[in-house]
């Protein structure tokens, strides 16, 4: 039964979080392609945050959520558990803000990402992603050591300050028929889902997930969170076995569906995103272009917003992955 209750962001907590954001996070271009647009038939625009500091969108939550900590918990540290995009966002906000920070990182992260993170001056603390359970070794090492968690989407500040992406893409380009976001834990698509259907309520928002993690598709068709076994995906980013519980709340009441993508389509659409726009996408910034080049978007409205979520993959695994045999 649909629920009436408010949702947990709104529109004005987007906006305050793209004013504590000026200045700080940069304001991430928006690339239009004639080549993109003559093959799927429509008017393509895409959101750069590729072009983000740490190069991906996650410094806005994780700066934001830090910022509005009272100063004697942010003096006391800050801890996050990621698999390489949310803890480069969390060590550099900890840097800016004169701050400590402890990630809990899997293991087989991208050594790019890890040392990233560990460059940005922030303590890596490493954890095995198929038999260990992330949130309970970052909450037991956050009360142990007094720090404050800051968690990859599953936050009011986190979810608002992701949220900012899709409020600069509507600002730049005006009304849009429909916005494609990558979905992982689902913080990016559920700020980007309030903003964009604040401002434009007809907008329609959908999500794109590999193909070996459907969490989010099949909670959606369940009606209630389901969980799907640890994703293997080339899509690092995305490889969440369950929806957050808040972004869950938000993405079942705004989001017009979800759709999957293939290791092979994400590979083409990095491809596609190197020789013919110029620029470098990790596996999980390609998956909204992925959907759009392999059709599985399937009809499109005239006017699409995408946002490419993040370009953090090093030169070796680029070649691996977009050489031929990938």
């Amino acid at each position: 039964m649909p629920t009436t209750d408010p949702l947990p962001v709104t529109l004005d907590d987007v906006r305050a979080a793209a004013a504590r954001l000026a200045g700080v996070a940069h304001r991430t271009p928006v690339l239009r392609s004639r080549t993109l647009d003559a093959l799927v038939g429509a008017e393509t625009f895409l959101k750069c945050e590729n072009f983000q500091r740490v190069g991906a969108f996650k410094f806005r939550g994780a700066y934001h959520a830090a910022s509005r900590l009272p100063p004697d918990r942010l003096a006391r540290g800050i801890a996050a558990y990621s698999s390489g995009n949310h803890a480069q966002a969390v060590a550099l906000a900890a840097r800016e803000l004169g701050t400590t920070a402890v990630i809990v990182m899997p293991e087989d992260a991208p050594p790019s990402k890890r040392e990233a993170t560990a460059a940005y001056g922030a303590e890596i603390v490493p954890y095995d992603r198929y038999g260990a359970d992330r949130v309970a070794l970052a909450e037991a090492l956050a009360a142990d050591r007094g720090l404050t968690l800051i968690p990859p989407y599953e936050h009011p500040d986190v979810i608002a300050g992701q949220g900012t992406a899709a409020l600069e893409l509507l600002d730049d380009v005006g009304a849009l028929d429909a916005l494609i976001v990558p979905v992982g834990g689902g913080g990016l698509i559920a700020g980007s889902a309030v903003a964009a259907t604040g401002l434009h309520p007809g907008l329609r928002v959908t999500g794109v997930e590999p193909e070996a993690g459907d969490d989010t598709l099949r909670s959606l068709r369940a009606g209630r969170r389901v969980r799907v076994p640890v994703p293997r995906t080339i899509a690092d980013g995305q490889a969440v076995d369950t929806p957050g519980e808040l972004t869950f709340s938000v993405n079942r009441r705004l989001l017009d569906g979800i759709v999957l993508v293939g290791d092979d389509e994400i590979r083409d659409a990095m491809r596609f995103a190197f020789e013919r726009l110029k620029i470098v996408l990790e596996p999980s910034g390609a998956t909204p272009l992925a959907a759009l080049l392999s059709g599985r978007a399937g009809p499109l409205p005239r006017r699409i917003g995408l946002i490419l979520s993040g370009g953090n993959v090093d030169a070796a695994r680029f070649a691996r992955l977009c050489g031929t045999g990938g």
